[in-house]
């Protein structure tokens, strides 16, 4: 018969391995190492709270880690919400890669614009 010292540290030990799988489930630690191996850095409770409005942090994070390759000054604040408006972060980021090669003056807001409004942007960029 375990004597109440053992229940107790028992109970503590499950009690930890709980609340470690509650903070690894909210908190990717693998996608924020990725990102501070690639230059970029993302507060863990930006991805805390990514996860909380139910938004997928490797679209955000790996689009941002994209952007900033290119040399682009896009934060994650402006990625989450256009993509909270309901616009494609990925194409725009593209788009503005491809707008920054090709030498076009384009603005990440005038980007957004182009892509919130039904338009392929990356599309209109390779048009130009």
């Amino acid at each position: 018969m375990p004597t109440s010292s053992q229940l107790r540290n028992a109970l503590a030990y499950m009690s930890i391995t709980v609340l470690v799988l509650v903070f690894l489930r909210y908190v990717p630690l693998g996608l924020w190492v990725r990102a501070l191996s690639s230059g970029v850095k993302v507060k863990v409770s930006a991805l805390i709270g990514m996860r909380l409005r139910r938004i997928s942090p490797h679209r955000l994070v790996d689009t941002l880690i994209m952007v900033r390759k290119a040399g682009l000054d896009i934060t994650l604040d402006q990625l989450e919400k256009h993509l909270l408006a309901g616009g494609n972060i990925e194409r725009v980021a593209k788009a503005m890669i491809s707008a920054q090669q090709a030498s076009i003056p384009m603005t990440f807001a005038e980007a957004c614009a182009i892509d919130l409004a039904g338009r392929d942007v990356l599309q209109a960029v390779q048009m130009s």
